[in-house]
């Protein structure tokens, strides 16, 4: 990694370094192999990043509504103050009959 970088939101370049994980940068292409390959920790702490550090819309460029539903009982107490929103949001899906 470089001595500095420039995070960005051009989260289709795999060499870019996503604005949401300033505090430990990698590249969108290191993200997504760690996502795919990593240890399970480090994937929920990775989605946990994700889901809390990014802006909703694109949250989905590296994880799927199933997923997250599926790993919310994991998920949601690594969430801090952006629990409340996606807990209001995944109610919302299943009221709506949008989400298992």
């Amino acid at each position: 990694m470089p001595d500095a970088i420039t995070l960005s939101t051009a989260l289709d370049d795999p060499d870019a370094y996503p604005y949401f994980l300033w505090e430990r940068p990698m590249t969108v292409a290191e993200l997504r192999n760690r996502l795919a390959a990593g240890d399970e920790d480090e994937r929920l702490r990775l989605l946990a990043v994700i889901v809390r550090e990014a802006r909703d819309t694109d949250v989905w460029r590296f994880t799927t509504p199933r997923e997250v539903m599926a790993r919310w009982p994991e998920l949601q107490g690594r969430l801090g103050r952006r629990r409340a929103f996606w807990a209001f949001l995944l109610d919302r899906w299943r009221e709506l009959g949008l989400a298992d």
